[in-house]
């Protein structure tokens, strides 16, 4: 456990209205979020959805065109990242190649002066939490890339700061490196208190990480929810074809005879919620079938639509077979068709009538 001399009580922040553009183009659009203190909120999208540069407006590296940012209550929108009490950990870990590891982590702490003992003192103590105590002496060109990692996060944390910005920081690594350093960052944040804000495009990096994510596209706020709301509520069909692998199947309720009169809806209904069925509703031709170990994922056509289903492996499948499927009613996901937005007053009602 970390020692009580490196905890740090978290800050909230708070966006309002926040924008950013730059001529014709809005990266940024109107964003309000809540990020309470302590917590981990993860900033989850597509490339060019925006979350960076909302990243960079929190640390002050970029201006804020419009909007509000407010850190424990106090408005930092005007002011230089230097006066907002926080750190910063980068996709290039962006260290200095000709100092020692131990150089490096106190590199922050030498440029405000803090005395000797005082360095030394958290140098042992952030080493000692992430496993650096041996390497302090090497230079970075003699760690492997999770190594460097860790040094990039030691110089964050030694500052003892409220809040910690990552920008994608695990995105060099391997898989197998990615998953370690995800479980690190996580204990390493709930130790320490601090308040996370961490950009990804990796949704499985947001929902086993983050207490909140906050997923974007086209610089606009999509959803803002804990991760088992986002995969079960999606509040729209962007939100819903993001989380889950595979997507969720999205067609429009017309697709179907027995709703035929309800244009103005869209439905949706995931791959791992549907189950073979012989008195099934759906009958599905299977295109091609991937087998996963655990289960098997069939590629399908459903009333000339593509559909995705995850089936155990205990009955075999074959490309050229026709199934039939079902699923449960409140395993429906609607959406209105128009605006967008969740339907969850008609799900009961379509899923009743599909199954019928």
């Amino acid at each position: 456990m970390a020692s009580k001399a490196l905890a740090s009580a978290g800050k909230p922040i708070s966006l309002d209205g926040v924008s950013r553009v730059w001529g014709e183009t809005i990266a940024v659009d109107a964003l309000s979020i809540e990020i309470p203190a302590g917590s981990f909120t993860a900033l989850l999208g597509p490339s060019g959805c925006g979350k960076s540069t909302t990243l960079r407006m929190i640390a002050g590296l970029e201006e804020v065109s419009a909007g509000r940012i407010l850190i424990g209550g106090d408005d930092v929108t005007g002011k230089p990242s230097s006066k907002r009490d926080l750190s910063m950990v980068f996709q290039s870990y962006a260290l200095f190649p000709h100092l020692s590891v131990a150089e490096n982590i106190i590199f922050g702490l030498k440029v405000r002066r803090v005395n000797r003992s005082e360095r030394d003192e958290r140098l042992k103590k952030v080493a000692d939490l992430l496993g650096l105590s041996v390497l302090l002496d090497r230079k970075p060109g003699q760690l492997s890339g999770g190594q460097q990692q860790r040094v990039a996060l030691g110089r964050a944390i030694i500052g003892e700061k409220p809040i910690c910005l990552m920008d994608e920081p695990l995105s060099n690594l391997d898989a197998k490196l990615r998953h370690e350093m995800r479980l690190e960052i996580r204990s390493l944040q709930q130790q320490l208190g601090f308040t996370m804000v961490y950009v990804t495009h990796d949704q499985v990096e947001a929902i086993t990480m983050a207490d909140q994510v906050v997923l974007l596209n086209k610089g606009r706020l999509e959803q803002a929810a804990a991760p088992r709301d986002l995969y079960e509520k999606p509040a729209s069909p962007f939100a819903a074809k993001f989380i889950g692998t595979p997507p969720m199947n999205l067609f429009p309720a017309n697709t179907f005879k027995k709703l035929c009169t309800a244009p103005d809806f869209q439905l949706g209904i995931r791959p791992e919620a549907m189950r073979m069925q012989a008195d099934g509703p759906i009958s599905a031709s299977i295109r091609a079938v991937e087998y996963l170990g655990a289960d098997t994922l069939a590629d399908c056509v459903v009333a000339e639509t593509a559909f995705q289903v995850r089936l155990p492996t205990t009955r075999p499948v074959q490309p050229g077979e026709t199934i039939q499927l079902g699923f449960d009613p409140d395993a429906l996901h609607v959406f209105d068709a128009d605006t967008g937005r969740r339907r969850d007053d008609l799900i009961s009602e379509f899923g009743t009538l599909l199954n019928s």
